[in-house]
């Protein structure tokens, strides 16, 4: 029996929660939250015997083996760090961290505890993504190209339950996290970036538009465009291009060029990704092995996150 703590219990929380219910040998046992209202009330829903509005309550109790992060973006590192230094396992949602540094402070405390610590790229599990590296894997298809759309239409900080949010949301150190390490997982690692953005958003004071280019070692090229100004449908859509076949993923279907539809259904145990991905956290710590996503394997993604945030602020008027 893994006994987990989640902290963080809005909607993403909620997800975690709903795919954890469906895997055997787990137990929630704790769940933070910002108010305590909101930490019982869903302690009550899935069964968890202690609710805090502080981590540190769920990271000195001796029934707690490992704690799943949904807290906001700013949080991420130190809360990883913590995790680990009171000896739990931890999974943290994307993005790891907003800052290099603080993504290189995580690697070294994982590597220092032999702790399991994983970050939620989720796209590694989707079973549309999975079933374009299984074909990758087996030499029937080579990336030459990624065309990625990630739009949404934002004017206030809220959440995917239209709840407020008590942090700002990035394009670039979260949006753009998922596919910078999916290229590199899928095409082989970066080795060129270029980023450009639009104007700030006079309230929200980030950039609202993102353009940006990737290559990887084996020559394939990404070109990823993300905004909080589309008006219309929402989401990430992935289009790879290859040497033998063209696939459309929008998260867990899948079609080919022709918008023909590929079943995915037999690729994994399930069509949830974050229960996919839960799994795999899971299954890690008991089989006492590097997970998919583990935090060596998705770091150099940060590097380059960190690389285009150093460009941005240089390029003209930015500071």
């Amino acid at each position: 029996m893994v006994r987990i703590a989640l902290a963080g219990a809005g909607a993403f929380g909620e997800k975690h929660l709903d795919g954890l219910k469906n895997i055997d040998g787990v137990e929630i046992v704790s769940i933070i939250s910002r108010t305590g209202e909101q930490a019982a009330a869903v302690a009550a829903k899935y069964g968890a015997r202690h609710s805090s509005t502080e981590l540190d309550d769920a990271l000195a109790r001796d029934d707690v083996d490992a704690v799943i992060l949904c807290t906001p973006t700013q949080m991420h590192a130190a809360q990883a760090i913590a995790c680990m230094d009171a000896g739990k396992h931890v999974q943290v949602e994307i993005p790891l961290s907003d800052s290099w540094a603080d993504a290189e402070a995580v690697v070294a405390k994982q590597r220092e505890t032999g702790l399991t610590c994983m970050v939620g790229h989720t796209r590694r599990f989707n079973p549309s993504h999975q079933y374009v590296h299984n074909r990758i894997v087996s030499g029937e298809f080579a990336v030459q190209q990624m065309d990625v759309q990630t739009y949404f239409f934002r004017r206030k900080n809220i959440n995917a339950k239209g709840e407020p949010r008590s942090w700002t949301d990035h394009l670039l150190w979260h949006h753009a996290a998922h596919t910078i390490d999916l290229f590199a997982y899928q095409a082989g690692r970066i080795v060129a970036a270029n980023a450009m953005q639009g104007p700030r958003h006079p309230v929200l004071g980030i950039a609202m538009d993102m353009s940006i280019q990737l290559k990887s070692e084996r020559g394939a090229i990404c070109t990823l465009s993300l905004s909080f100004n589309n008006d219309g449908p929402l989401g990430t859509f992935f289009r790879y291009i290859g040497d033998t076949d063209t696939f459309i993923a929008r998260y867990d279907d899948l079609v080919n060029g022709k918008e023909q539809p590929i079943d995915v259904s037999q690729v994994a145990v399930s069509m949830n990704g974050i229960e996919l991905q839960d799994r795999e956290f899971i299954a890690a710590i008991n089989e006492r092995r590097e997970p998919n996503s583990a935090i060596a394997q998705v770091l150099d993604c940060y590097r380059v996150i960190g690389e285009l945030a150093q460009s941005l602020e240089t390029q003209d008027g930015w500071s």
